[in-house]
């Protein structure tokens, strides 16, 4: 078994220096006159915050409270790759039957989502009443926040699901759930198809689904029918007018990062402005008029400027999700692992409810009214009360793990 280590997360004051340094020389561009954000971000919205990183936005108060969390980092070994360290939040519940529960970050997110999270999955009981409780594991991924770099190209969905499961398998857990949204939604759907026997439910709060195929006559039928009488329900309509919107003038960075991430990775790894920038109009684009403070939006940047791999090697998934043998997609239906499902309005693709039973087994569906894309960070009780639904006694998948006391 893999040692596991305690982990202090520490930049040094040069950095930190050097990052103000930065933003003090920092050239802006000028913008139109009368135009918001049909253009990106704003100019307005971003020197205010290049401001506010620079002069008043504290990284050692935010590195203090990160470390008051239970950090923790071991080695994996990856085939065909060196073994890459990563960090990971662990915290353990002190109920006995508690289910370990892994969550997976995706771009521009990172660990830190989950800390929104923690407060509501680790009491219940376990078993009664009080719903259930979990032992929650989130890891940094390789080349993302405090996670090594991996220096070789062909790191791949498929080993990022590698990397995940053996974390899980170093702290004991030979049996879990899975969580995720963005990347991490399929990372942990590849994770169910190569790990059936450890990976027993996923709840995935973007949920990338097709149309029924020919091969379901049935289902194909009515959907055809559906679609050209227009006939979804208003939730169904207007999440696909919002993925349509989003495909049509959201996915620069998409085709910038799975072709040419080397080129962008230089305006990211030297501008902290552009890095802000590049991150900021997705945490607004992406959410459902979630409230972001300064201070939030300087961390979600931070996490990316301080992380060990640097913020280019983040953006190597994109590139490295189109090739390889599990490629970015739906899919197969996996029918050994139990789906939990969220459909929040502001996602960046929602898609109808039907789809999903393409999927796999679904065990639990919620449509919430509010919320986007970054779930867990926006509205944690909602998804939080999702997985104790799930999970919880009369839940359609209670009792898939048997409680497992993991590592000590």
């Amino acid at each position: 078994m893999a040692s596991i280590r305690d982990f202090t997360i520490h930049v040094p004051r040069p950095k930190i220096e050097r990052l103000k340094q930065k933003l003090a020389l920092a050239d802006l561009p000028d913008e139109l006159d009368d135009v918001d954000w049909q253009y990106g971000a704003p100019l307005a919205h971003v020197s205010r915050l290049a401001s506010h990183w620079r002069t008043q936005y504290s990284w050692e108060q935010t590195e203090a409270s990160l470390n008051q969390l239970p950090n923790y980092a071991t080695t994996v070994s990856v085939d065909g790759f060196d073994p890459v360290e990563v960090h990971f939040l662990h915290q353990k519940s002190g109920v006995r039957n508690a289910i370990p529960l892994l969550f997976v970050h995706g771009w521009p997110g990172s660990f830190l989502e989950v800390t929104r999270l923690l407060p509501f999955l680790g009491g219940g009981d376990g078993d009664g009443d009080g719903g259930p409780a979990f032992h929650v594991v989130a890891p940094s991924l390789p080349n993302f926040g405090f996670s090594g770099a991996v220096k070789k190209a062909g790191f791949g969905l498929k080993q990022y699901a590698e990397t995940c499961h053996k974390v899980m398998l170093a702290l004991g857990y030979e049996e879990y759930v899975t969580q995720g949204g963005d990347w991490g939604s399929t990372i942990t759907r590849i994770m169910g198809e190569v790990y059936p026997t450890h990976v027993r439910a996923s709840h995935l709060n973007l949920v990338a689904s097709l149309p029924p195929p020919p091969t379901s006559p049935f289902a194909f039928v009515t959907f055809l029918a559906k679609h050209m009488l227009n006939m979804y329900t208003p939730a169904e309509a207007a999440g696909l007018e919002r993925t349509q919107e989003v495909q049509k003038s959201g996915m620069g960075y998409y085709q910038l990062q799975t072709t040419k991430p080397q080129t962008i990775g230089y305006a990211l790894a030297d501008s902290p402005v552009g890095l802000l920038a590049w991150i900021y109009e997705k945490l607004h684009e992406w959410t459902d008029e979630y409230a972001w403070t300064d201070d939030e939006v300087c961390t979600w940047a931070s996490m990316y400027y301080f992380s060990t791999a640097g913020p280019a090697a983040s953006l190597r998934i994109y590139y490295e999700s189109t090739r390889g043998s599990h490629p970015a997609g739906p899919g197969k239906y996996n029918p050994a692992v139990k789906l939990g499902l969220a459909y929040f309005p502001k996602e960046i693709c929602r898609l109808p409810k039907a789809w999903a039973s393409f999927l796999g087994p679904v065990a639990y569906l919620k449509e919430h009214e509010r919320g986007g894309h970054f779930a867990a960070w926006e509205k944690p009780e909602a998804l939080a009360g999702d997985l104790r639904v799930m999970f919880g006694k009369g839940g359609g998948a209670h009792s898939v793990v048997q409680g497992k006391s993991g590592y000590d």
